[in-house]
């Protein structure tokens, strides 16, 4: 399984309503450093299936996700739990890092 992908249509229901924490990357493909965090984040979608949800935001079609979170450079990532913000990051990050971060939430 990898991320699974959100728009402004869906990311309530996905996002902010979802029982488990979740990772939000918000993305775009023309982002160089998006691209190459994009194996990553399925990755972890993998391993933490069932624990935290892990999903990905085109800012093209999730604008109005972004503007809410204020993402102004990307990659960006926010992790939510019980639809509010824990943590977020700016930048490419190591797996590791955002695995631990993960797995501090997940227990």
């Amino acid at each position: 399984m990898s991320a699974i992908p959100v728009s402004d249509a869906n990311f309530v229901a996905e996002v902010m309503e979802s029982p488990l924490p979740v990772l939000v990357d918000f993305w775009a493909p023309e982002c160089g450093p998006c691209r190459s965090m994009g194996p990553v984040i399925d990755e972890l979608a993998d391993e933490f299936q069932g624990r935290v949800k892990v999903v990905k935001a085109n800012v093209h079609n999730a604008p109005r996700a972004a503007a809410a979170f204020g993402v102004v450079s990307i990659p960006y990532f926010v992790v939510l739990q019980d639809g509010k913000r824990t943590l977020q990051l700016t930048g490419m990050r190591p797996k590791a890092d955002l695995a631990g971060r993960l797995e501090a939430l997940a227990n």
